[in-house]
């Protein structure tokens, strides 16, 4: 049994948490809501009243926060997270969030004597609960081979992308081509719709033709297609249009510091732009496909 400080228990953290709960191992959490505090703290966790307290006599500290300044913030600040971890300890950082930021985190961990990888997560909320989430490791390939017990216990895929921020540079491509293939997927069932399919056959057709995709075969963005998704249930939940908007951004950051060609992910990031700019930015993303469908 592992001591583990987990802080970030939002629609991700949280069932990560819970997964390491049910695997015997003893988790102090925190969070800003408290209620998310309380919702681990009756499936067994231990609360604390602050990041610094819950690293107290942590073996592994594992954070899931939502973009690179909340993570800078809570690392690097006057009372920074890493003037508190023990000497001992091993940082997970599961946020997803600029490569560049990752490696400034990493670094300053190098200069206090701790060890850090950067393990951002792909596979939704549904893969969080699951506990077969994939995660994308970046850092040194031993302190992944000690990280890997706990990262089995939240995951079923866990890929060493390379050194310090690699992880997050694999994330934002992964990201990247998923906002690609909802949009594209989105306007494919629309244009379907609107010319008298409907829009399961279609999703059927897809699913087994050269256009099938993850966002059509596990993600349908269709209300009525597919159960269990959050088109299911009015777009509550998942992973918000805010969050892809955020990562399409840094796939642009990334870009542009290396002079490379994302015309369709461009394309992706206004659409996702548009729609969150309609009061929609905490839908989960696939309801991209209203900024697109017919209503009748």
């Amino acid at each position: 049994m592992s001591k583990i400080a987990f802080i970030g228990l939002g629609n991700m953290g949280g069932p990560m948490a819970a997964n390491l709960l049910k695997a015997g191992h003893r988790v102090t959490v925190f969070d800003l809501v408290p209620q998310s505090i309380q919702t681990l703290v009756e499936q067994g966790a231990q609360s604390a009243t602050s990041a610094a307290q819950a690293v107290g006599d942590a073996e592994f500290v594992i954070t899931m926060l939502p973009a690179s300044k909340h993570v800078e913030a809570l690392y690097l600040g006057d009372n920074g997270l890493l003037k508190h971890c023990p000497s001992s300890a091993l940082i997970m950082d599961c946020s997803t969030i600029a490569a560049d930021s990752a490696r400034r985190v990493a670094q300053a961990a190098a200069e206090r004597g701790l060890r850090m990888i950067d393990a951002p997560v792909s596979g939704g909320t549904g893969g969080a609960i699951a506990g077969t989430l994939t995660f994308i490791v970046g850092g040194k390939a031993e302190d992944l081979a000690r990280a890997r017990p706990l990262l089995e216990k939240m995951g079923k895929n866990i890929f060493h992308a390379g050194a310090a921020g690699a992880g997050q540079v694999a994330k934002i491509a992964n990201n990247m081509l998923l906002g690609i293939a909802m949009a594209g997927t989105a306007e494919a069932l629309a244009l379907g719709v609107a010319n008298g399919l409907d829009p399961k056959v279609l999703s059927e057709i897809i699913v087994k033709s050269s256009g099938c995709n993850w966002s059509i075969e596990k993600y349908n963005p269709w209300p009525g297609v597919m159960e269990n998704v959050p088109a299911a249930r009015g777009y509550a939940g998942g992973f918000g249009v805010n969050l892809m908007l955020k990562d399409l951004g840094l796939a642009s950051e990334a870009a542009i510091s290396t002079g490379s060609v994302i015309g369709l992910g461009e394309l992706a990031r206004n659409l996702f732009a548009l729609h969150s700019s309609q009061g929609h930015g905490q839908l989960d993303f696939s309801s991209i496909v209203n900024l697109v469908k017919q209503e009748k």
